[in-house]
């Protein structure tokens, strides 16, 4: 009987179940909305395994991939578990200072089928490592006000015709409500910009890492932009500001193409007093694209990656914890078993009972694996700024583009 004793004590230390163990805390570093999943996630964790401890460290958006951008640089006030969202995926994945997932002991590119097919491309770097998985998705979505169009005379396949007939149907419901189509005229250049892709494709750059910002796809980008503001379809407003969220609550803002994410933030603080106006259509013109997404990394400083490992897999592979994420804070699953429940089905009451996940995951199947670059929030930063100009100062948009260009290429070179 003590034989058999000592022998089960050996066990449990072998298996992990020391005090040393028992003890350990992973911290998790995320930012708003996806820090809801990883809190409806710990209780759920800790019954699978009560010895760990998560910790939860959660800053504004922006902050979160400062803060993160700033760790890796130096090696210090680490995260066991980093979020990031998709635009930040190549400058991290570049910077050296996170796990090949793709390389044991994580060899993550196994579960590759597991995922929608567009995401693990999304966040591998020129030298092929895995930087992180995928966590949710983001479908590009137009949302729309039912009740606005209806008053108009505006039918959803006027909006989603083509890119010229979504402007003109905002130049009807101006007329008629005096509601503005869009918030920002520069929306349809973030959108149209992401369309027409090819797996392979990059936004900012082709593989070569050549700056594409004057192709055609930019310069129509840039015309359709222009085409809205002159049309007076959009209300100049930003995304994320005091007045976006008002213009919401007050009717005065009747559309808005971004992930379909959006809905839940709709439904939950943007504008709750508009339930059942609301529908989801697809993009303009027979669009597809990906707008957000995020994924979580592992820091190669970390000092808890086994750890840090089980409670990504839990987060990214767990059906279960993929659809709690999905109610939690409509986060669109990554994961295609997930994408497949029945839950998909269900009609959204904030929609006015619409079955809206079936088109967003008709358009997560369409969506390209397009490659990320280190410098895509550079390039991103410096087309914004000379669409500003078009808009605001009548630049003209060739010489926007080439400005812009040589901006890119120039800070590319000193980085």
């Amino acid at each position: 009987m003590k034989r058999r004793a000592i022998a089960w004590v050996v066990a449990v230390g072998l298996l992990g179940g020391s005090s040393a163990y028992a003890e350990t805390t992973i911290t998790v570093a995320a930012f708003p909305a996806l820090d809801a999943a990883v809190k409806a996630a710990i209780p759920l964790y800790r019954k699978l395994r009560p010895e760990v401890q998560i910790k939860l460290v959660s800053l504004a958006y922006a902050d979160h991939h400062v803060a993160m951008t700033t760790s890796l640089a130096t090696g210090s006030n680490l995260p066991d578990v980093m979020a990031v969202e998709v635009g930040f995926i190549g400058k991290f994945a570049e910077s050296g200072g996170l796990e090949d997932l793709g390389k044991p002991p994580y060899s993550a590119l196994q579960y590759k089928d597991k995922y929608a097919r567009f995401t693990l491309p999304q966040a591998q770097g020129a030298n092929g490592a895995l930087a992180a998985v995928p966590a949710d998705i983001g479908p590009g979505t137009l949302l729309y006000r039912k009740d606005l169009m209806d008053k108009a005379g505006v039918s959803e396949a006027d909006l989603t015709r083509s890119w010229e007939s979504y402007i003109e149907a905002g130049k009807k419901l101006k007329a008629a409500t005096g509601a503005y189509l869009i918030a920002a005229a520069g929306d349809l250049k973030e959108i149209y910009i992401r369309s027409g892709l090819k797996d392979g494709d990059g936004v900012y750059f082709d593989k070569a890492g050549k700056s594409l910002v004057d192709t055609p796809r930019f310069v129509k980008a840039f015309e359709l932009a222009k085409a809205a503001r002159v049309a007076g379809v959009d209300a100049k407003v930003s995304p994320w500001t005091n007045e976006w969220s008002e213009g919401f609550k007050r009717g005065q803002l009747a559309s808005q193409m971004m992930g379909a994410w959006l809905a839940g933030h709709l439904s939950t603080w943007l504008a709750p007093n508009t339930k059942g106006a609301w529908r989801a259509a697809q993009l303009p013109g027979g669009a597809y694209a990906s707008w957000g997404g995020s994924f979580y990394a592992i820091p190669s400083k970390g000092a808890n990656k086994a750890e840090a490992w089980e409670f990504v897999k839990f987060m990214t592979l767990n059906k279960q914890m993929q659809i709690e994420a999905f109610r939690q804070v409509d986060a669109f699953p990554a994961l295609v078993e997930a994408m497949n429940d029945s839950f998909i089905d269900a009609p959204i009451e904030f929609l006015g009972n619409q079955k809206a996940r079936l088109l967003w995951k008709t358009a997560a199947e369409h969506i390209p694996a397009i490659d990320v670059d280190k410098y895509d929030a550079i390039a991103q930063e410096i087309v914004n700024a000379e669409l500003e100009k078009v808009l605001e100062e009548d630049k003209v948009i060739p010489k926007a583009l080439a400005d812009a260009k040589a901006q890119i290429e120039r800070r590319a070179r000193r980085r």
